[in-house]
């Protein structure tokens, strides 16, 4: 464990001008505050803060980054507040503390819902200050590393497959792969200890067989480059065991199958030099094609830079060789810690294009299940690049479709994208890209997403801004059907309807917008009476309850049946007056009256039938229609004006069934008779909106 002058030492040797009072007295702060608590291997528990401020340090990162370390686990874990850190501290370290506070309470929720919910806070973090993830990932680091002295296996299991899934890859995104690599091997440990154990072995078997052959191949690659006049530093290693187990699952082949098991990192002085020993490189030894990658000129989105080729050196052996300038050796190791080391003082610049658009993910998403769905597929899968006609680049996930690139260019492109072509060819839009591809969208003002689209995009970004604007169109359709409903209450009250009195029945009803009160009259949830009674107070006391704008079974009279005896109207054909009915009665229940068509009256066969037949005076009962319609803009609302113009009341309307270019509703409508019933179904037949129209 770090010292308290040690840890001093090491912040002042990077910065002079660093507090040393408040550092000294955060390190005391957190001692006293955490008082006599162990961790499980009987060590301090203030050694775990001071050991991830000392990783910290390791990164070079600013005062507050340092004592936010210090403090991390106080307002968690002892009966420290973020009121007692700010009084002490000040508001940036405060707020910084608070953010990695709300990181850690995840503990005690359901697995899935934590590794969604742990996404959620790590990305709302982030886009308010880089460096809380920073700890978070260091605190993370540290525990991983203490590991085996948890004794349950099963708690053990939870925070290595935790950290596989989430921190690790998260890791990777900003950058600090020398975390990611460490994370990896000690969750993998953890999670495969055979297969770790196998690998492990057979690496040392090999480090003892090679007699120095990493070190000798080195030097080789050194004195080659040397001979061209180049100045460079080649470092040689065995790659990570579980970059291996990961080569080995994904290939389907054994440990000695693995080629590629030696790497080596080339740094040059500057980034003309890279590209000179690569020429040098592949012409002294072969390259293997297919095997060469330049993160230089098209970095990873994380911002890491480098060239990657695999050589075939002497006796076959494959070889893989990175090379980059030492600054971009810096920035990839660490990544964002190391962007935010230059820029001291100023704001972390934590707000990237790819955080941007998993921010907009978490405000699209409803629940934790959609939000993991949308941001691992952001994070974990591999990446393309597609360019715009004007040369702009774009990185997307493998297998992205026309549909995504839209939507990674500007979430307005995507929702008015109507056609694309790729490399100037006419495609359909569900086409996955590949590398290079140049992609134009073809767009349109007044189209819209289209559900079926959810079938092949692959990114969250898209799948989010498709599902909320299919929830928005579809709320839109439902406040036009409002709307026209509205007229025809409107029209039923004693007083000239304006906007004034629209303002004050929204108030009255408690809602925010004029669109609301539309939605909830198209969507039946809200009486006619009752908007009546809040555009005119008191216009309804003088109305009999059975007026238009209420059911009307009351008024049925059923002749046939002893007066008195109870009767429903069967759900599965909804008679209405007019239609030839008849009843079926089973013992200890009430009559139910079908239509002398309905299919179900099979399924009464060893009932008492009843020969009915309606009252003189019946009137008012409710028609269940199917209408399927084209899906264009207006189509639904001039489907509503029909069932307005025929003075017929819609009750519920449901979608059925979405089949492109059509789209099927429900419709549940209250009618007089059957007449009146197939009146609106011939407006319906007749309409250019409908292409069909069936009674139920």
């Amino acid at each position: 464990m770090l010292r308290q002058y040690e840890l001093v030492e090491k912040v002042l040797d990077y910065d002079p001008n660093a507090d040393e009072a408040m550092l000294n007295r955060a390190y005391v702060y957190t001692v006293q505050k955490h008082g006599t608590q162990k961790r499980a291997s009987g060590d301090p528990y203030f050694s775990h803060p001071v050991e991830v401020a000392g990783l910290m340090t390791d990164l070079k990162l600013d005062m507050a980054t340092i004592i936010t370390a210090l403090l991390h686990d106080t307002v968690e874990d002892t009966l420290a507040t973020i009121d007692d850190i700010e009084a002490h501290f000040g508001p940036e370290v405060a707020r910084l503390v608070d953010g990695v506070t709300k990181l850690s309470k995840i503990e005690t929720m359901p697995e899935n819902e934590r590794a969604a919910e742990n996404l959620r806070k790590f990305l709302l973090a982030m886009s308010e200050d880089i460096r809380v993830l920073l700890v978070k990932l260091a605190d993370r680091l540290h525990n991983m590393r203490t590991l085996h002295f948890i004794k349950k296996p099963e708690k053990r299991q939870r925070i290595a497959r935790e950290t596989m899934d989430i921190y690790a890859p998260l890791a990777e995104r900003v950058g600090m792969y020398e975390y990611m690599h460490e994370m990896q091997a000690l969750a993998f440990r953890e999670l495969e200890p055979e297969a770790y154990a196998t690998i492990t072995g057979r690496l040392e078997q090999l480090r003892s067989q090679d007699g120095g052959q990493v070190d000798a191949i080195a030097l080789k690659i050194k004195q080659r480059l040397a001979e061209a006049g180049l100045k460079v530093e080649v470092y040689g290693r065995e790659k990570h065991p579980f970059s291996i187990w990961h080569k080995m699952a994904e290939r389907h082949v054994s440990f000695e199958q693995v080629t590629d098991i030696m790497a080596f990192r080339v740094l040059t002085e500057t980034e003309e030099d890279c590209y000179r020993a690569l020429g040098i490189l592949h012409t002294t030894w072969q390259f293997l094609p297919g095997k060469f990658k330049d993160y230089i000129s098209t970095p990873k989105s994380n911002g890491y830079r480098s060239l990657h080729t695999s050589l075939m050196y002497e006796n076959s052996m494959r070889v893989e060789v990175q090379i980059r300038t030492r600054e971009m050796h810096r920035t990839n190791e660490f990544g964002l810690a190391a962007h935010w080391a230059y820029k001291q003082g100023d704001r972390p610049d934590g707000a990237v294009g790819w955080l941007r658009d998993l921010i907009e993910i978490v405000d699209a998403s409803h629940d934790a299940e959609e939000l993991l769905e949308h941001t691992r597929m952001a994070i974990y899968q591999d990446r393309i690049f597609a360019f715009t006609p004007k040369g702009a680049l774009f990185q997307l996930p493998k297998g992205a479709t026309a549909v995504d690139f839209a939507f990674a260019v500007h979430t307005n492109l995507g929702t008015q994208t109507a056609g694309v072509k790729i490399n100037g060819r006419h495609m359909p839009l569900r086409t996955p890209l590949n590398n290079g591809d140049v992609v134009e969208i073809i767009k349109n003002p007044h189209a819209n997403p289209q559900l079926s689209w959810l079938g092949f995009v692959v990114t969250g970004k898209a799948r989010a801004a498709i599902r909320r604007a299919v929830r928005m169109k579809e709320r839109a359709e439902v406040a036009a059907i409002g709307s026209k409903l509205f007229d025809e209450i409107a029209a039923r009250v004693p007083a000239r309807i304006g906007k004034k009195a629209i303002r004050a029945a929204v108030e009255r009803l408690g809602m925010d917008e004029p669109d609301d009160l539309m939605y909830a009259i198209g969507a039946a949830k809200i009486p006619d009476r009752e908007v009546m009674e809040a555009l005119v107070p008191g216009c309804t006391a003088g109305i009999e309850e059975d007026e238009h704008w209420e059911r009307r079974e009351r008024a049925i009279s059923i002749r046939g049946l002893t007066p008195g005896v109870a009767f429903d109207l069967a759900p599965c054909c909804h008679p209405v007056p007019g239609d030839r009915i008849v009843g079926i009665r089973r013992k200890g229940e009430t009559v139910l009256v079908h239509a002398i068509d309905c299919m179900e009256l099979a399924n009464g066969v060893d009932s008492d039938w009843i020969d009915l037949a309606w009252g003189n005076r019946s009137v008012g009962a409710t028609g269940q229609l199917s209408v399927t319609i084209y899906d264009r803009l207006g189509t639904l609302a001039e489907m509503a004006g029909i069932f307005a113009q025929n003075k017929a009341n819609i009750i519920t309307l449901m979608q059925a069934q979405i089949d492109p270019p059509f789209v099927t509703y429900d419709v549940e409508v209250e009618v007089q008779d059957v007449a009146h019933l197939n009146r609106i179904i011939s407006a319906l037949r007749a309409s250019d909106a409908v292409a069909q129209a069936e009674r139920q």
